[in-house]
């Protein structure tokens, strides 16, 4: 059944489809081409019921209070210093086939998500908290909303005494387990930088903006994976974040990665050249060093100069401001 009747019963689509006499005595006055020949002649008569409509004045959108759009806040970010990122802490260690969805999923989310905290604090009720992809418009909300998926694994995270992995949107902050979303605000608070550390075919699945964009508004300055999904990866540059790549045979587990480490990325303070090879120096909780190479996965010269103004919209941005 469609839904149920004022009288409790069911009702189906047979119960509310118009007969095909209906159909008949209304098709006239659809098909009059003297209607659409009046109506269509002179657009610039004012329309009373159009012009009723209150719209703002003035030559930028006055964005309203709401919790489904708000302006962007990409072009008001602090600029990133392209250059050697130093102590870095891992915010993820993730498996193989990270989807996009994986990082920032679309469908719906609880109370106890950082997303649901933030929306019930707006005064919206749980009943009205839709959807992460109905409220794509809004960044607070889809930066919460970012590796915040009910089945991602967070490899930092021990195994259970079954030795199941948990799922969803959490890590480990000085040891202790939070949210991915509270553990990258507090490292974006004290100036630390964060990077993601992930396997195989990263980012694969749609080519999902937002798991670009909410990677940038965690303060995630890196990605390296073992190979990415290529629009992810132009996503990644295109948002200015940079994507790493693992040469030969290392990987997070080859490596003995356990996420308490600090990572160094040299090799970028001398310049930046597509497809390049720098240095990850990893420091262990004890104390003891390892360092590999990286393959840096900017892939054209275009992308090196989206990279170096912080992304493609400040660059486009530059290019208009210094075309004035």
């Amino acid at each position: 059944p469609l839904g149920t009747g004022a009288d409790g019963q069911p009702v189906y689509l047979r119960d509310i489809w118009p007969s095909s006499d209906e159909i008949d005595a209304v098709l006239p006055l659809a098909l009059d081409p003297q209607t659409f020949r009046r109506r269509y002649a002179d657009f610039s008569a004012d329309q009373d019921l159009w012009q009723s409509i209150p719209a703002p004045s003035g030559e930028v959108y006055d964005w309203p209070p709401s919790s489904y759009i708000a302006r962007p806040p990409f072009f008001e970010l602090p600029p990133q210093a392209v250059g050697d990122i130093r102590g870095a802490r891992a915010l993820l260690l993730l498996g193989d086939s990270v989807t996009t969805d994986h990082i920032s999923p679309a469908g719906s989310f609880g109370e106890a998500t950082p997303a649901g905290e933030w929306l019930r604090a707006q005064g919206v009720e749980r009943a009205d908290f839709n959807s992460y992809g109905s409220r794509r418009g809004h960044h607070e909300v889809m930066m919460r909303g970012t590796f915040a998926n009910v089945r991602i694994r967070n490899l930092m995270l021990p195994p259970d005494a079954d030795g199941r992995r948990r799922e969803g949107g959490h890590t480990l902050l000085d040891g202790r387990l939070t949210t991915v979303f509270a553990a990258a605000m507090s490292y974006l608070e004290r100036g630390i930088p964060s990077i993601v550390v992930a396997g195989e075919e990263y980012g694969t699945g749609s080519s999902r903006d937002w798991a670009a964009k909410g990677t940038r508004l965690l303060g995630v300055r890196a990605v390296i994976a073992r190979s990415y999904e290529r629009i992810h990866r132009a996503n990644l540059v295109g948002m200015g974040v940079l994507p790493l790549q693992f040469i030969g045979d290392d990987s997070a587990a080859s490596l003995g990665l356990r996420g308490d480490e600090r990572f160094d990325i040299t090799g970028l303070a001398g310049g930046l050249s597509p497809m390049q090879t720098v240095a990850l120096v990893i420091t262990r909780a004890d104390g003891e060093r390892h360092e590999c190479a990286l393959l840096c996965r900017i892939d054209t010269p275009i992308e090196v100069s989206y990279y170096r103004a912080g992304g493609i919209l400040p660059f486009v941005l530059e290019q208009l401001l210094g075309g004035r």
